[in-house]
């Protein structure tokens, strides 16, 4: 048979100056505790609390690519630009200048390319070895 629910009839009043209170609020913060008060009662009656876990290595996966994200939006817009470009081009000799600037733009990528390709083969493989 499954235990049934016993109701709490007992009040405890407790007071806390606002130091005292921000901790408490922290470690509820850190907790799975639905509520603060089973929070409170698993304290004072010395039963475990489980605690979230944050994974070190995911975060830092996360604002790497975050970082490699805000390295691309720059390229694409060059990129964007000189589509509109080409397509305003009137004369070849124009065309023959925005070749050789595109060159650069286009090494650029590579780069980028080739940058966001080796974090992320590190940090998968950093994933996987934990």
């Amino acid at each position: 048979m499954k235990d049934e629910k016993k109701n709490r009839t007992r009040w405890l009043h407790l007071r806390l100056n606002e130091q005292e209170y921000k901790v408490l609020q922290k470690y509820y913060a850190e907790s799975l505790c639905p509520k603060l008060s089973d929070l409170a009662r698993k304290n004072l009656l010395r039963k475990p609390v489980v605690l979230k876990y944050r994974n070190q290595s995911l975060d830092e996966m996360i604002s790497e690519l975050a970082r490699l994200r805000l390295e691309l939006n720059p390229i694409g817009n060059n990129f964007n630009q000189a589509v509109k470009k080409l397509h305003s081009l009137s004369q070849i000799s124009e065309l023959k200048l925005w070749i050789m600037g595109f060159e650069t733009d286009k090494k650029m990528l590579f780069n980028s390319i080739e940058d966001i390709s080796t974090a992320i083969q590190k940090l998968t493989e950093k994933w996987l070895q934990s």
